[in-house]
């Protein structure tokens, strides 16, 4: 079944981290959760990729909406003008649903107010702290990959090898994210991506792909904070088995001036992943007619040099380019991603 419209459905959080109902803005019960995405976030059964986007810094929840929905049209738009360069998409079709997550983000564009939204998002994602985003989008991205066609059970619904779910994060929401995987639900699937053998575990998880736009975090979070996020010696039950992939670009002042001065180094956004528990690789954001190798992709960590492309607002935003993420470079990027997990 082909459906050429982007579908973008949302879940609000409040300042706690908490899911408010969408109709009455109040806290649905924690026995309520698996109900609550029944009724409101069943993967419908022509999608072929589920998508998970968390938004960032000093975003309306409009503007959360709009911002996935156009991503996501972006690449709608590349795979229809060169369906050569994702095969395995153009063979069995691409037809995205993605749920949106909103959270309080908004201050003033001022080093107080990112540091506000900074230490905000911290409590909301902190497991010790009260924080409850973790938990509620753990028990979201179970319920989606309980919810999805099994990709290892074919024939099923829109495609030949069934559903599969990328997480997508722009700034602090990339922290959310990554809290979420580490609290995930254990969930026991076929081992269907197409990574390499390096790349998987004995544990697959509800996780193709994740892709992390100028993250907000130091450097070395993959180290002290976000360590079981990928299977390793000491961690093989890891859920996430594709790559971790992170833009940055040093036109990213949030990430960088801001973050230098609050947290004594430069942020993932600007510089990039430091030390992580497995080897990194670092490429550019390529242009569109340029297709990613595997090569560059079918690692644990990948940085992506998007300093040549991610440069509106350099001189004029005080972020910088922080947001300049909605690009059909980008789109590109996350297609690629999506076509290499078949």
């Amino acid at each position: 079944m082909s459906h050429s419209a982007v579908v973008v459905e949302t879940v609000d959080l409040d300042e706690s981290g908490w899911l408010l109902d969408a109709d009455t803005g109040e806290p649905v019960p924690n026995h309520r959760l698996h109900d609550y995405f029944s009724e409101r976030l069943a993967p419908p059964a022509w999608a072929t990729d589920i998508f998970v986007y968390a938004h960032g810094w000093q975003t309306s929840p409009r503007s959360a909406h709009r911002t996935a929905e156009r991503l996501l049209n972006l690449a709608h738009g590349n795979l229809a003008l060169a369906p050569d360069r994702y095969p395995a998409l153009a063979a069995e079709g691409f037809n995205p649903w993605c749920v949106v997550v909103r959270w309080p983000s908004s201050s003033p564009v001022t080093p107080t107010g990112y540091r506000r939204i900074r230490d905000r998002a911290h409590a909301m994602g902190a497991r010790n702290g009260g924080g409850h985003a973790a938990h509620i989008l753990s028990r979201l991205l179970g319920y989606l990959d309980t919810e999805r066609a099994d990709p290892g059970a074919a024939p099923v619904l829109a495609n030949g090898d069934g559903q599969y779910l990328h997480l997508i994060g722009h700034s602090f929401g990339c922290r959310f994210l990554c809290e979420a995987v580490q609290w995930a639900a254990d969930a026991r699937l076929d081992d269907t991506l197409g990574w390499s053998a390096a790349s998987r575990s004995s544990h697959p998880f509800t996780a193709d792909s994740m892709l992390l736009f100028q993250m907000a975090a130091r450097r070395d979070a993959f180290l002290s904070l976000f360590s079981c996020i990928l299977p390793s010696e000491a961690h093989d039950g890891a859920p996430l088995k594709g790559p971790v992939v992170a833009t940055y670009s040093r036109h990213d002042r949030a990430t960088g001036f801001w973050h230098l001065r609050a947290e004594r180094q430069p942020g993932i956004g600007h510089s990039g992943i430091g030390p992580a528990p497995a080897p990194m690789f670092t490429t550019r954001l390529l242009p569109l007619d340029e297709r990613y190798p595997l090569s560059a992709l079918d690692h644990r960590f990948v940085n992506v040099d998007a300093s040549d492309v991610y440069v509106r607002g350099r001189h004029l935003s005080p972020a910088g380019a922080h947001s300049d993420h909605v690009r059909p470079e980008s789109a590109h990027l996350l297609l690629t991603l999506a076509d290499y997990s078949r």
